[in-house]
């Protein structure tokens, strides 16, 4: 049965150990949960798969089964209404999620995003020596590892964090844009993405003070009030930022070629869709976009 398989990379979570065996062990690298019932048979017919795909792994990733008739807090906690569900964290968020029985090819070619590689080992390298000063080399490594292992996200991802290191926003949103869609649509790469997007808004010659005494003399420039948003999002005053984009639709919602509803989407992707903020203002969203 799942709860008795002795192996050094699957555990057994309960509510009590949930917090070491899952989310702090995702810190350090990815961990498949699986929620799971011995009443459902193609829960029993996924096992097999995921044991075979733990161990070819070897450590890489863990794996933590969750029987759902048993913990039922945390199976409530995430939202969890059929089995088999497996959700896959990296740095206690979810980042991936399967409903029912899933193949497994299916589950390699997501999971192989997440799991350390050989060009992982260059890339640190790569930002090593970066960090002694040879940005140039540094960057020459980088590409070099992306012609190598063109399938590995955190290598793209890893180029544009150093451009953005740089305040060279533009550059970092056209790596993106080259990007195949399989990576752009990786869940970190999309969040740098529209991060990098706010940072392209702001003019760097005002600050929030001198953006609020503009604005109160000129109280229905939405120019001001997107450099305001920019300002609140990149110091994660995320409430703020969805404030005045509510602000913007009110009064001019097809401002820009409708930024505000287009921000206002980039935003909650940045949150997360559990994020209590995404529920609060997305009838707000809804109001224009339907």
């Amino acid at each position: 049965m799942i709860e008795t398989i002795d192996s050094p990379y699957i555990h057994a979570a309960t509510a009590d150990n949930f917090q070491s065996l899952v989310l702090e062990n995702s810190s350090k690298g990815p961990v498949l949960v699986n929620f799971w019932s011995k009443k459902a048979g193609p829960c029993l017919r996924q096992y097999p798969i995921l044991d075979k795909i733990i161990h070819h792994y070897g450590g890489r990733i863990l794996l933590v089964n969750i029987d759902t008739e048993k913990e039922v807090i945390i199976t409530k906690q995430y939202g969890i209404t059929s089995v088999p569900t497996l959700k896959l964290f990296r740095d206690e968020q979810v980042v991936e999620t399967w409903h029912g029985y899933q193949s497994e090819e299916n589950l390699l070619k997501v999971m192989d995003n997440y799991v350390a590689r050989e060009s992982d080992q260059e890339l640190a390298r790569a930002v090593q020596t970066y960090a002694e000063g040879k940005t140039t080399e540094a960057y020459e490594m980088i590409a070099n590892a992306i012609v190598n292992d063109p399938v590995n996200p955190r290598l793209p991802l890893a180029m544009c964090k150093l451009l953005k290191h740089e305040e060279r926003y533009e550059e970092a949103l056209k790596v993106i844009d080259a990007l195949p869609d399989a990576l752009r649509h990786n869940a970190e790469i999309s969040q740098f993405y529209d991060l990098l997007s706010f940072y392209v808004d702001i003019d760097t010659t005002k600050n929030i003070a001198d953006l609020n005494a503009l604005l109160e003399t000129s109280p229905q420039d939405c120019a001001i009030k997107q450099q305001l948003i920019a300002h609140f999002v990149i110091r994660q005053q995320y409430d703020q930022a969805l404030e005045q984009l509510v602000n913007i639709m009110d009064t001019e919602p097809g401002y820009a070629d409708n930024y505000a509803q287009k921000a206002m989407l980039q935003v909650f992707n940045l949150l997360g869709s559990k994020h209590p903020l995404v529920a609060k203002y997305r009838p707000a969203l809804r109001r224009y976009t339907h």
